[in-house]
């Protein structure tokens, strides 16, 4: 299997416990990643500080950018990532990514990842949606992007905040296409 080019872009949605999840599982499955790239909004740093109660999200052994960056080798198509995951994607994201208004590296990156006809994935998480979300989504899914929401799994049992969530970060590794090792559906 050939490693993957990973882009992780944080915005400031709710939800910073599926981005953790998100990086701290790319860090265990390293040997399946030639490169993990990291881009947060600035709202994604207050949120993930308030709702997780730390800044770890400058402790990874990731490169990251800043949202202006529009130098990152991802802003580019030639520098061939293959996925990229937006987690948690805000509805305001969501629209411009929808608009292809490529106003900041997040959307950049996605526009990019979207016209070399690549992997975007946008771990959506707000509630409840209006029509203008649906249509965002929908030309977004047109365009070629998977739109996961961040609606986690009951069927395994989970008994924590973070197993709950977990299901949600496994589907996302399942998309990105490694090899994980997590709760599979077996039927009763």
């Amino acid at each position: 299997m050939m490693k993957k080019k990973i882009v992780v872009a944080v915005t400031g949605a709710s939800g910073s416990i599926y981005a953790k999840l998100l990086l701290d599982k790319l860090q265990q499955l390293h040997d399946q990643i030639a490169e993990v790239a990291v881009v947060m909004s600035d709202n994604a740093k207050l949120v993930w500080e308030f709702e997780l109660d730390d800044a770890s999200h400058d402790n990874y052994p990731f490169k990251t950018y800043d949202k202006k960056d529009f130098m990152a080798p991802f802003a580019s198509g030639s520098a061939r990532f293959d996925t990229m995951v937006v987690v948690p994607c805000s509805m305001g994201m969501l629209g411009r990514i929808a608009s292809g208004v490529s106003d900041d590296l997040i959307s950049r990156a996605a526009d990019v990842i979207l016209k070399e006809r690549r992997k975007l994935i946008l771990v959506a998480r707000d509630t409840p949606l209006n029509l203008i979300h649906i249509r965002n989504m929908q030309t977004v899914t047109e365009a070629g992007g998977i739109i996961c929401p961040a609606i986690p799994s009951y069927y395994s049992k989970p008994k924590t905040i973070e197993e709950l969530a977990m299901t949600v970060v496994n589907r996302v590794i399942d998309l990105i296409g490694l090899e994980n090792e997590s709760y599979r559906w077996e039927g009763i």
